[in-house]
């Protein structure tokens, strides 16, 4: 099967605002920050961050946003893949 690719796009606003596939950097804090291409926000302090001379971004590791069940006691993964140069990557 073929991973779901979508462009990203880079914003300049803060997080709270980020439509699916954003990025960007929130001035007030200096961190990253993306919403999933299916709308999930993820703060990427815990990984390395490349700019691009276009603008774009390539994060390392990749991205995995969870959401903790606490019914049942677990992580549940709501998007896991990679942002490179710009395009998003599910896995």
């Amino acid at each position: 099967m073929t991973p779901e690719l979508k462009k990203g796009s880079r914003v300049d606003v803060a997080h709270h605002s980020l439509s699916p596939g954003d990025y960007g950097r929130d001035h007030r804090n200096g961190e990253w920050y993306c919403r999933t291409p299916n709308g999930h926000l993820g703060n990427l302090s815990a990984h390395e961050v490349t700019e691009h001379e276009d603008g774009t971004i390539t994060v390392w590791p990749s991205i995995l946003v969870t959401e903790r069940d606490t019914e049942n006691l677990r992580d549940v993964e709501l998007w896991h893949g990679y942002l490179e140069r710009g395009v998003w990557r599910s896995v």
